[in-house]
């Protein structure tokens, strides 16, 4: 009968590459989180002080309470009343009016022209898309001169194509580089497959690239409305009482009492702008996600 035979001895360094691999994917992981945490509230907190101080009492408007003190509902009524000059109601409409029309007709154009510098094959091309990031890096502040003058000898002053036609010549550039890059991953063959069973150009355009770009279509409507929405400069300069934006109405805010800066109110407003773009985020966040990371990853 053989004798058994004994067992090798553990070798203790071993597993010690895999507890290294272990702790250094442990290690990775806490990183990237606390590196989320950090952005998120380096965003979300100069909005949370924002709705803390839109909600103190008037008299108390430089309270260092991280919590909400003094509550009061106050600001908001300021806000909203016109006794004081303040047209912030009619200020939203305007807003809204010249956000949508700057998007429709932006995405409107910016979807042909990125069809047109995705798909279709001409000379000069790349020349085209240096132009239209050129135009992005154009500073507005160089415009303002030129077009109130022009607008000014036409009569367009206080109007809204006054604001309409400079903010969708800020947003066109945006539209058109966002969905030429996600044009180009788009699955031409299936417009290929369209057209030999007899689609019209339009109707595969339509029936087949459209529908699968409609995550790009979201969110570049959505980022070309933020930057509507948040345009100051040339408002300010184009505008009048009756078609001036958000913007422009709450730097030209009135306080609850005369010979005060409106530093409440002025937050109160700034909470009445944000919520609509949390909520339009909120709603198509799905499809803003989605068509942020198409065409990031091959297969």
């Amino acid at each position: 009968m053989a004798a058994p035979t004994a067992a090798p001895p553990i070798d203790p360094t071993r597993d010690a590459p895999r507890t290294q691999r272990t702790k250094s994917k442990r290690a990775a992981n806490v990183r990237t989180y606390l590196g989320v945490v950090l952005i998120v509230l380096w965003g979300l907190i100069p909005f949370y002080w924002m709705v803390v101080t839109s909600l103190r009492d008037v008299d108390y408007t430089f309270a260092t309470d991280f919590w909400p003190t003094h509550v009061t509902m106050a600001n908001f009524n300021t806000v909203f009343s016109t006794e004081r000059g303040n047209h912030f109601g009619s200020a939203l409409v305007n807003s809204l009016i010249i956000g949508v029309s700057t998007t429709i007709i932006a995405l409107l154009v910016g979807i042909f022209a990125a069809y047109a510098l995705a798909n279709l094959k001409f000379r000069g091309k790349f020349l085209v898309m240096g132009f239209i990031l050129g135009a992005s890096m154009f500073p507005g502040v160089a415009l303002v001169t030129p077009l109130f003058s022009l607008f000014t000898d036409i009569g367009w002053i206080g109007q809204y194509q006054a604001l309409i036609i400079p903010n969708i010549s800020f947003v066109l550039p945006l539209t058109v580089y966002t969905l030429t890059a996600f044009f180009r991953e788009m699955p031409w063959e299936l417009e290929e497959a369209a057209r030999i069973d007899g689609a019209t150009p339009a109707q595969a355009f339509r029936l087949i690239i459209l529908p699968l770009a409609a995550p790009g279509l979201f969110t570049t409507a959505i980022l070309a409305f933020i930057a509507s929405w948040n345009e100051f400069l040339i408002a300010s300069q184009l505008s009048d009482d009756s078609t001036q934006p958000v913007t422009v109405a709450i730097a030209s805010f009135a306080g609850s009492q005369p010979h005060q800066e409106p530093y409440t109110a002025v937050m109160a407003a700034g909470t009445v702008v944000t919520i609509p773009l949390i909520i339009v985020v909120l709603l198509f966040q799905r499809r803003i996600v989605s068509g942020l990371t198409a065409g990031g990853v091959k297969g």
